[in-house]
């Protein structure tokens, strides 16, 4: 790439940058007081004096934005807390500042800007911004904090990317608040990551390790939108931090957010700390749009999710319907049913082994080699298999809910593969430390045995969020985060190990009830919507997955029975029926069904002649049409657009699916064929095999009316 030749000038109080055979279009001006402003052809970014860097999306000739930075320094972009109180820096020279090519971390072209601060103690604070060809709508940050004094500085919490939000910019009948938004962190079960912002809302949104009842891991990245433009902050980095993103509505309505960093360490003379490289996004549209730029981010950096093979899409039966008391007969007993169906894929869910940790077969259901037998029979009748289990637990010896109290072998014959806490203990679940090499061969070893002796088809991992920071002295962490970092390098070995045994394997990874952790994101091949709570959750998670991993991914719409729950005190009942909450957006079918009739105990997952009927007719609507190897278009904005809609390409053709919102069960009016390329095309329900006549692209308005939902085919003509 040629050198940048910079000349420097003034020109109405601005300095600027004249660039000789510069092959970036990205624009740069100083102010000789501020502000840095950066253009590109979408976008334009704002770094003010205080370190505010505002956003705008330019769109149509207009400049749109959801900042609304208040005046005055407590509202500056970036804040250091040291010794419990804020440390006030001199104002950024911005006569001093440096504009340069990036330095290619995210793509070749782009231009960056340092600008630089003093403090008290010889502290010394290094802003580096920087904007891309390859991402002209996001502008991203870096502080450097650097001790060039002579005594220790506390680094105790440090805030970048703090902004304000306001969407009456976009809409004066709107409230300062309203608006929706996508919430990255995993920290309640069943909990909405889609949901519109209302008064009071709060929240921490801890990524990183894991939190309270091993729940953790999330994805770095808040998100904001109006049906005009949206904003979204996050970081960029290709690994997983401990860092959080609260939200806060505040008392005069506005909606704060910021990336938090927890530091609780001490800077050394001489020594230095940069923040990850967070960023700025704007963006038109919902999450589907800043997601699938964050996904790209990381995919520059190396970051690569893996690709879905053919298998991944076939639809398939789960033996938790018989819950962790399954037996070898119940599984085999269910053969005849998956075949009527039409279905190739089965799992053998929890319960079939001895000890959480070891994963050897429970010798009273499966004794001797029965387990290998069970996976035989699935094999003579067509049915590929997969089995459940959780890597890098361990059963510790104490009582842990309805787990064993037993040690595991592994446990006992490896006390030091534990990971520790701060104060030396290891936890009533005990989780081997996924940065320790041994561990790592460990679960190659586990892997192969499961693959190559067992015979199964790939694994179902449940449960799966993040790990606890290791304290351990034997592992010689560089830092304690080395154990959440290391994660995804267990995963990978499994991916990666089972992938070589057998090419046509089907990994899933399901973080039960809350989003995925970007350190193990990219070892599978069948993403999982994770315990959806009804089927909203179903539908948008399906779009989470497919911006994350690509709009022709795999992602399991897990059980339909999960598409409608009720809970009696404590008892969970399953009575979903929704296929099509799957199938319209293009995920891949799930079911639980038990068959025969083991006993009321199971009653809610009973195939009952009616249901059967209607089992039989949506497992043959998602065979015919395999809308989950289309490619996915985000054509609608969740929130915004009534009713919810989805589209698939596939096949020369495009599927849509609606659905009405805000709970109603029917919708009338006119809907919109978005995304049709010029010319004639006739519409088809194919549930009810209705012929709806003719759209023409340049006009694609279709008069509709429907319960539940409405599919529709359309075709050129």
């Amino acid at each position: 790439m040629q050198k940048l030749l910079a000349a420097m000038a003034i020109v109405g109080g601005v300095w600027w940058v004249e660039t000789a055979k510069a092959q970036t279009h990205v624009e740069v001006s100083v102010g000789k007081d501020g502000p840095v402003l950066v253009k590109t052809g979408t976008a334009e970014f704002e770094l003010a004096g205080s370190g505010y860097l505002r956003g705008w999306l330019v769109k149509n000739g207009q400049k749109l934005t959801l900042d609304d930075p208040a005046p005055g320094e407590d509202e500056a972009g970036d804040l250091l807390i040291s010794e419990g109180k804020p440390v006030r820096f001199a104002a950024y020279d911005f006569r001093r500042a440096k504009v340069s090519e990036t330095q290619g971390a995210l793509g070749p072209r782009g231009r960056r800007v340092e600008l630089s601060a003093d403090g008290p103690d010889g502290l010394r604070k290094t802003l580096a911004l920087e904007v891309y060809d390859h991402f002209p709508a996001a502008a991203f940050l870096t502080i450097t904090y650097r001790n060039v004094g002579t005594a220790p500085v506390k680094l105790d919490r440090i805030w970048v990317q703090r902004r304000r939000l306001n969407a009456s910019l976009m809409s004066a009948q709107a409230r300062p608040y309203e608006m929706w938004s996508f919430q990255g962190s995993s920290y309640k079960w069943g909990q909405d990551d889609v949901m519109p912002i209302a008064q009071g809302f709060k929240l921490e949104n801890l990524v990183g390790p894991t939190s309270s009842g091993r729940l953790g891991g999330g994805l770095p990245v808040v998100a904001f939108w109006t049906r005009q433009s949206g904003l979204a902050i996050g970081h960029a980095e290709p690994l997983p931090y401990t860092l959080s993103l609260p939200v806060e509505v505040r008392g005069d309505e506005r909606v704060e957010a910021g990336i938090r960093i927890d530091r609780g360490s001490v800077l050394k003379p001489g020594e230095a700390y940069a923040t990850p490289r967070t960023f700025l996004a704007v963006f038109a549209g919902d999450y589907y749009e800043p997601l699938s730029l964050w996904s790209a981010m990381l995919q520059r950096q190396g970051w690569q999710p893996a690709t879905s093979g053919s298998e991944s899409y076939e639809a398939n039966w789960c033996g938790w319907g018989y819950l962790g008391s399954v037996t070898g007969a119940q599984m085999l007993g269910t053969i005849p049913k998956l075949k009527e169906f039409g279905l190739k894929w089965a799992t053998l869910d929890a319960g079939w082994f001895d000890d959480r940790g070891d994963w050897d077969p429970d010798p009273q259901k499966f004794p001797g080699d029965a387990l290998r037998r069970l996976v035989d029979e699935f094999h003579r009748n067509g049915i590929r298999i997969t089995v459940w289990w959780d890597p890098l637990a361990a059963d510790s010896g104490q009582a842990n809910g309805r787990h064993r109290s037993r040690a595991a072998k592994v446990i006992e014959e490896h006390p030091d593969w534990a990971i520790l806490d701060a104060s030396g203990n290891r936890g009533r679940q005990v989780m081997l430390c996924p940065a320790v090499p041994a561990v790592q061969e460990y679960f190659r070893q586990v892997t192969q045995r499961l693959i190559r002796d067992y015979d199964f088809d790939g694994h179902k991992f449940d449960g799966v969020y993040s790990v606890p920071p290791c304290y351990n002295p034997a592992h010689h962490h560089q830092s304690p985060e080395d154990s959440i970092r290391g994660m995804g390098e267990v995963y990978k070995i499994i991916f990666e190990t089972t992938r070589a045994l057998k090419p046509y394997s089907v990994t899933q990874i399901c973080p039960c009830g809350t989003t995925p952790n970007m350190a193990w994101l990219p070892f599978l091949d069948q993403a999982v919507t994770a315990d959806p709570v009804g089927s909203v959750q179903v539908r948008r998670r399906i779009k989470l997955y497919k911006a994350l991993l690509g709009p022709r991914s795999a992602v399991y719409g897990d059980h339909v029975e999960l598409s409608k729950i009720v809970f009696e005190k404590d008892n969970e009942i399953d009575l979903g029926e929704d296929f099509a909450s799957t199938i319209g957006p293009g995920g891949v079918l799930g079911t639980k069904f038990t068959w025969p009739d083991y006993g009321p105990r199971l009653a809610d997952a009973f195939l009952t002649p009616r249901k059967e009927e209607k089992w039989k007719k949506w497992i043959a609507i998602y065979n015919a049409k395999m809308l989950s190897k289309g490619t996915f278009r985000n054509l609608y904005t969740i929130g915004y657009d009534s009713p919810e809609g989805y589209a698939v390409a596939k096949d020369g053709k495009m599927y849509y699916a609606f659905f009405p919102e805000n709970g109603a069960s029917t919708w009338k009016g006119t809907l919109e064929l978005r995304g049709l390329e010029p010319g004639q095309y006739s519409v088809f329900d194919y549930v009810n095999e209705k012929e709806l006549g003719t759209v023409d692209a340049a006009h694609p308005d279709l008069p509709a009316a429907f319960e539940d939902q409405l599919f529709l085919e359309v075709t050129r003509k």
